[in-house]
């Protein structure tokens, strides 16, 4: 409602974005809002009707002071992953403000403040407690160990407050009052990014190393996006997708590039039964080839800002001679091991493949404005509750924990999407935009 209230007062899909996404930051807190990052694909229509996509990254940084093997115990191994998560160690730089600002100043319509006034609004007078926040709150193991967190969210009892309570939220009122009049800069400087700093460094048992200098040096980026044509039912589609850090427009090319070689595309993928069983034939095409696209993404796929892509071109992975090869790997039954591709003859990769770690849920945005412009926005703070380290009324993320928690192989070869400092966590999260 936020956000149609906007575009109903002439504002563009970026100011309806910014709106929601402070209205999510305060209603659906496990899943997304100041504390996290953002990737924002966005298109508006040019010259002659033709589409400019631009992909703004918000990913959160390491930060500065990050070590490749921070992740890891004092014996060497791998921390259980809420080990790692709760508490200071796994809150990066936080990157959806300076992202939305960012997009904001190119394709804003309504004033920056304008858009903040619903949050304030709902966060001043109170907002029910939905039932699906109730039941994340009370089935959370970890979030009533943060004292501000409990104090907020909890009874005195440690239940949860009952789905319909009016819960309010004055501080993050407060610090939505001040970007909303101030800018961004608000967040990233003076006292509401030292309380960052100071519940991330003070943590009693699980510290972190933001410093200060993280927040002020943070930029969020504008990056090429990742597109490819799809032909399908006759039709010829431009799909555009998140390019790294994000390794969703590549796998999501890759798997419809390697389907398109396969009996795939003669399958209908569901069935129109009442119950919408897959078909089971179409299904395992499917997770071969998301097999393969996987284990490419563990081998190649990082922060562009410090790896390159294969061959020095991340278009490598999706040109169509090498998906047509990939493709012929996928057998009428599973194969029992998978291995990344070398998509650039004689370059074979010196990277270790990144092991399988688990990644959590998020919040994501699809809106189109009455001008035509649309936008794909997928926002998080990662893990549920992200850190579980509540400060002036928002969620720190946990976002530290999609490097590997491995830096190195046996052999000692560096995981391409290991930590460094000022580096931005690999993502899966896959805002895609179609064109017909």
């Amino acid at each position: 409602r936020a956000g149609l209230d906007v575009l109903k007062a002439g504002g563009s899909a970026v100011d309806a974005a910014i709106a929601v996404q402070m209205v999510l930051g305060l209603v659906e807190p496990q899943s997304s809002g100041l504390g996290g990052g953002a990737f924002l694909l966005h298109s508006a229509t040019g010259p002659q009707g033709v589409a400019k996509v631009q992909a703004f990254d918000g990913r959160e940084t390491a930060p500065a002071a990050a070590t490749e093997d921070m992740l890891l115990n004092s014996e060497g191994k791998p921390l259980a992953f809420h080990a790692a998560v709760v508490g200071g160690r796994s809150v990066g730089t936080p990157g959806v403000l300076r992202m939305l600002a960012q997009a904001h100043a190119q394709h804003g319509k309504l004033p920056w403040a304008r858009l903040f006034e619903p949050a304030i609004q709902w966060a001043t007078h109170g907002f029910p407690v939905s039932a699906r926040l109730h039941a994340q709150l009370k089935a959370d193991a970890y979030l009533r160990s943060d004292p501000v967190a409990r104090a907020y969210f909890y009874q005195a009892n440690g239940e949860p407050h009952p789905v319909g309570h009016v819960l309010r939220n004055p501080e993050l009122a407060d610090v939505l009052q001040r970007v909303a009049h101030e800018g961004v800069d608000a967040f990233y400087s003076g006292d509401i990014a030292e309380a960052m700093v100071r519940k991330v460094q003070q943590h009693p048992s699980n510290p972190g190393v933001l410093a200060l200098s993280d927040l002020t040096h943070y930029q969020a980026k504008e990056r090429p996006p990742v597109c490819f044509d799809h032909a399908a039912n006759a039709h010829v589609y431009r799909i555009c997708g998140f390019p790294p850090p994000s390794s969703g427009g590549i796998a999501i090319g890759q798997l419809m590039g390697m389907l398109q070689h396969t009996p795939a595309s003669l399958l209908t993928g569901a069935t129109t039964g009442a119950e919408g069983t897959l078909d089971a034939r179409w299904l395992h095409l499917y997770a071969e080839a998301a097999r393969l696209a996987f284990a490419d993404r563990a081998l190649y796929v990082a922060d562009p800002d410090f790896v390159a892509g294969p061959g020095g071109n991340w278009a490598s992975l999706l040109a169509p001679a090498y998906l047509r090869q990939r493709a012929k790997l996928i057998r009428p039954t599973a194969q029992a091991v998978v291995t990344p591709g070398v998509p650039v003859r004689a370059e074979r990769s010196s990277w270790a493949p990144m092991a399988q770690q688990t990644e959590y849920g998020t919040s994501h945005i699809s809106i189109v404005d009455g001008q035509g412009n649309a936008l794909a926005m997928t926002t998080t703070i990662e893990d549920a509750f992200g850190s579980r380290q509540m400060v002036k009324g928002f969620l720190l993320n946990n976002e530290l924990t999609d490097f590997s928690f491995v830096p190195r192989d046996a052999q000692g070869r560096p995981v391409a999407n290991r930590v460094q400092g000022g580096k931005r966590p690999r993502s899966s999260m896959s805002p895609t935009l179609v064109f017909d």
